[in-house]
């Protein structure tokens, strides 16, 4: 689940981590009654879940009230990757001296929490590391000690921090990694941290992605999901306790296991298709969990086949055929599908599907290389 900015920065704030005053707006007029509240020049700031706001226009400098109302009419409505601007952050201007990037996030290869700083701030940092990898500083932390101060001040002389701003930054890296443990998230960023004329570091833009497994125990930032911020389709399959991620390709996989969806959508690749999602139903799936996710996948209009790969354990190969043939009923479609089920009642499954019809394999090599067939317009046998 990711977090707007502004929502970022005030759980940040509650970990001690100085933040610009700021106010969220949805019309320009109220844009306005902001600025003129804060009675100093302001930035207007798109609020979508998406990165390159500030290219495509939707972060601005404003000197005035007036100048923000207008600004703030030329940023609402706007859409940005596909996302409609529905409201802006309005937040008192900084005077802006040096820019830093400081972020924790879950490193698979320690199985602990890697915070990373800096000099390259205002940047992403994907590209920082692409080009630049010597400018990152990482430290690992202990779960049991938490981010101490000498592993702080250690990013802080890393990136050639002035000592005048060690003691500011070792408390913001603290405060970042509690806000980053203390929600459960995955990721946690200021991009960028600045410097100020006035000697001060400001965190002037955040990012949180929280792991969804943990929002049980945060019923507060759960409330905070901007459902108009993401995909219907992903929304759609939360309701079912489906995992589904949109993709770009035009073959649509329906998977038991997220492993096994990993593979398929590679061996898809291989054969010359493109995944049109991620999507892992889970163990035990029964037909009425199954006829849900066929039912999102044939939604998406540019799904030109279906790939459903199946290994049968506690997932019932006979349940899901079921669930299939309930989808079908369901939704008029034309689109070719082509099924592997393999494990618990893979006859009863497999016979079920052939009396519809249905093109089936016995491989996951055979069942790609027949949904990217049928992709393509082909027939197969």
């Amino acid at each position: 689940m990711k977090l707007q900015e502004y929502q970022s920065k005030r759980e940040f704030a509650k970990y001690g981590v100085p933040i610009p005053r700021g106010e969220v707006a949805t019309t320009p007029e109220e844009v306005r009654a902001i600025a003129q509240s804060f009675g100093k020049p302001v930035v207007v700031k798109a609020q979508v879940l998406v990165g390159g706001r500030g290219k495509a226009g939707g972060v601005k400098l404003a000197r005035t009230p007036d100048e923000a109302e207008e600004v703030a009419r030329q940023i609402l409505g706007m859409k940005i990757k596909g996302l409609t601007v529905k409201k802006v952050l309005v937040d008192e201007a900084a005077d802006i001296k040096n820019e830093i990037y400081l972020g924790a996030v879950v490193d698979r290869n320690s199985q602990r929490v890697v915070m990373m700083a800096s000099s390259e701030g205002g940047v992403e940092i994907e590209e920082v590391a692409r080009v630049s990898p010597e400018k990152i500083i990482k430290v690992t932390v202990n779960p049991f000690l938490g981010l101490l101060g000498f592993q702080a001040r250690q990013l802080a002389f890393g990136i050639g921090l002035d000592k005048s701003l060690v003691g500011q930054f070792t408390k913001i890296a603290q405060g970042l990694y509690n806000a980053f443990i203390g929600s459960d998230a995955s990721l946690a960023e200021i991009n960028p941290l600045v410097v100020t004329g006035e000697g001060k570091l400001l965190a002037v833009d955040g990012k949180m992605v929280l792991d969804d497994n943990g929002l049980f125990r945060h019923p507060d930032l759960a409330e905070m999901r901007d459902v108009e911020e993401e995909s219907p389709y992903e929304v759609e399959a939360r309701k079912y306790g489906l995992s589904y991620v949109q993709l770009d390709g035009t073959i649509g996989c329906m998977v038991n296991g997220a492993g096994l969806a990993m593979a398929t959508m590679d061996v898809i690749k291989l054969f010359g298709g493109e995944p049109a999602n991620f999507l892992d139903i889970g163990g035990g799936a029964q037909a009425d969990k199954v006829a849900a996710a066929l039912r999102i996948i044939l939604s998406e209009e540019k799904v030109n086949a279906v790939l459903v790969n199946i290994f049968g354990g506690i997932t019932r190969a006979d349940e899901v055929a079921k669930g299939i043939l309930q989808a079908l009923k369901e939704v008029d479609t034309d689109v070719p599908m082509v099924a592997r089920l393999v494990g618990t009642n893979e006859e009863e499954g497999r016979k079920i599907l052939a009396e519809a019809n249905m093109a089936t394999a016995t491989s996951l090599a055979e069942a790609a290389k027949k949904a990217v067939a049928l992709s393509k317009g082909e027939s197969v046998n």
